[in-house]
């Protein structure tokens, strides 16, 4: 029993490593990065907040709900980012060491890639309730078009509901 487990620690250990050496290179990626893919994302990210804000101006009791929540998690996100990954990626991975895949990970780069997995699985959490509230505000938007739509042909007189030209 204790051959196998070591060799199931061995294993995953290793596997794990080199997940964690390919995660670390990644944000080293980030960090190194040119400005103009950083103002681009700050970009895309101003949109989206300009948006949200903008669709809030009609002050539909809906639009409160779902875009009020949207901007709670769409803020959150960019705070967490602002404070905790974007400082860590920058400061922690700017310099990444050189070394072979095979190699064990230092244990502060070790914790601040499982730190900022765990960030970025908070954000991506959040971002994912924001698809999920403008997609219940389009299918509540479009359920009451539709009873729109239902009220004006019961208003429309019986003999010509529903006659086109064509059938006359």
């Amino acid at each position: 029993m204790g051959v196998r487990a070591a060799v199931v620690v061995c294993v995953t250990s290793f596997m794990l490593d080199q997940n964690l050496w390919t995660a670390a290179t990644y944000y080293s990626i980030i960090a190194n990065g040119p400005a103009q893919i950083q103002y681009a994302v700050a970009s895309i990210i101003l949109l989206g907040a300009t948006t949200i804000l903008w669709s809030l101006r009609d002050g539909r009791a809906g639009n409160l709900m779902f875009d009020g929540g949207s901007i709670f998690l769409f803020c959150t996100t960019i705070w967490m980012y602002s404070y905790s990954v974007l400082p860590s990626i920058f400061s922690l991975f700017k310099n990444l060491p050189p070394h072979p895949s095979t190699d064990a990970i230092p244990e502060d780069l070790q914790s601040a890639v499982f730190d900022l997995a765990s960030n970025n699985l908070i954000c991506s959490v959040a971002l994912t309730g924001v698809l999920g509230l403008q997609a219940g505000r389009f299918w509540a938007e479009s359920a009451d078009n539709d009873d729109d739509e239902i009220e004006s042909l019961k208003a429309t007189p019986g003999p010509s509901r529903g006659k086109t030209p064509q059938s006359e």
